[in-house]
């Protein structure tokens, strides 16, 4: 029988369904139905926009399988974070952690913002006062979440089952109809690549649009210290988690091309509202943003379950405040979610153009997140020889070292390609060094 946790520790009550469901709602968000025009926008051929989409699929399922062994050999809450920091100290564990923390949190409040838009668009009264309906919603998930981590996990299971469907469902739909109405919008089709005469920056444009939708693949890494049996559970969930994910987007890319030329996939800022409308008429407008909703409200759902955890865990490490460590009766760390959901807030009022602009820049520190976890399972190794791994990588060493040299070669591309953005996340971190000093300060 399971002993009850003492005081400040995390439950270990979760298990496979609820580490595919986080993985997957963690994940998908609207970036699959919205990227696929800026997509053919720049590449104009299904070919190479499908050879992208598999190339980055296959970078989630290799992440994956590095991933699992930094998760089972060391199954604390946190992911990057705690592998940063266990393998190269704490500076550069607050550096990972507390970015990555500031990177989700721009990014639930994006999410949120965004959520409130759709919902003004079928409760038109709400137009005008989005940011407060935004601040509202992500005060009820709060209370969902302050509640318990059983309430929230089945929330989350609930809706990334939901949206699985929905999207399921969306393909089925494209192929099933799709052929009646494909060739009914029809034009010239052009493209950055033929524009420019070069392919260098659109592909590394679609590459960082890519990207961004499979930002996620690795969630369930965060609550390996509250699953029942890390060891046997965490592979199962990882595994089955990215392959959900990749069998969605390559369906859908599939079904979006099905049915919508390129032409006006190229022009389409929503390619799957753009597709069912094509089959079903404007009227179908209502539906696809509900999905919307669904599926922004799942993606939310998940970042505010696991962004406290990686300040309940740089608190137990001195690395944050010292209540950042309080864990509630529901087993939610209370005072780190509520830092998160405040922080959240405040970008919400602050303007969707702010949040929108940091999360952009967050896409560069969840790949610096990548990059820190692949080097330190290399460091590990050498560091830590005798630690337990319950799971290998395969191919080691070359499977993480060529996982660290195409992050690195990612981060590289993103400070070309986007320079302001890049400017600004490498302030961000030159910032976290006096930051790091004074919370070091702090805690003594």
């Amino acid at each position: 029988m399971q002993q009850p946790p003492t005081r400040n520790e995390l439950f270990k009550i979760l298990g496979v369904g609820f580490g595919i469901a986080v993985t997957v709602g963690g994940t998908i968000g609207t970036g699959i139905l919205r990227k696929p025009g800026p997509i053919a926008a720049q590449l104009g051929d299904p070919g190479l926009i499908m050879a992208l989409w598999v190339a980055v699929s296959l970078y989630a399922l290799l992440g994956t399988l590095c991933t699992i062994e930094l998760g089972t050999s060391v199954p604390r809450a946190g992911a990057w974070y705690v592998y940063a920091q266990r393998a190269f100290g704490n500076y550069a564990g607050f550096v990972v952690g507390i970015n990555s923390w500031l990177g989700t949190c721009s990014a639930l409040g994006f999410g949120v913002y965004t959520m409130s838009e759709y919902l003004a668009l079928l409760v038109p009264s709400l137009v005008g006062y989005e940011p407060y309906v935004a601040a509202g919603m992500l005060l009820a998930l709060t209370v969902i979440h302050w509640i318990g981590l059983a309430l929230a996990s089945s929330f989350q299971n609930i809706m990334s089952l939901l949206k699985g469907i929905g999207l399921f469902a969306f393909v089925a739909v494209c192929y099933w109809y799709g052929s009646e109405v494909t060739m009914q919008a029809t034009g010239a089709t052009t493209s950055k690549i033929v524009e420019t005469g070069s392919w260098i920056a659109p592909v590394i444009f679609s590459l960082q649009a890519i990207f961004y939708t499979y930002d996620g693949w690795h969630t369930a890494a965060y609550f390996s210290e509250e699953d029942r049996d890390p060891s046997k559970n965490l592979p199962k969930s990882m595994i089955g988690g990215v392959l959900v994910i990749i069998a969605i987007y390559l369906l859908c890319n599939l079904a979006i091309l099905h049915v919508l030329p390129m032409s006006r996939l190229a022009q389409s800022k929503l390619a799957a509202a753009d597709a069912i409308t094509l089959i079903f008429g404007e009227g179908s407008g209502k539906i696809v943003t509900l999905f919307l909703m669904i599926s922004i409200l799942g993606i939310v759902n998940a970042q505010l379950l696991f962004n406290p955890r990686v300040l309940y865990s740089m608190s137990r490490d001195g690395l944050f405040l010292k209540s950042g460590v309080t864990v509630n009766k529901g087993g939610t760390p209370a005072v780190a979610m509520l830092v998160t959901s405040a922080v959240a807030i405040t970008l919400i009022l602050v303007g969707k153009d702010a949040t929108e602009k940091l999360s952009d820049i967050a896409t560069f520190f969840f790949v610096l997140g990548y990059t820190s976890g692949f080097a330190s399972l290399l460091a590990l190794r050498k560091k830590e020889p005798h630690l337990p791994r319950p799971w290998k990588v395969p191919a080691y060493p070359f499977l993480p070292v060529l996982m660290l040299i195409l992050s690195i070669a990612f981060l590289a591309g993103t400070v070309v390609q986007d320079l302001p953005s890049s400017q600004y996340a490498l302030l961000f971190l030159v910032v976290s060094y006096p930051v790091y000093l004074l919370v070091s300060k702090l805690n003594q």
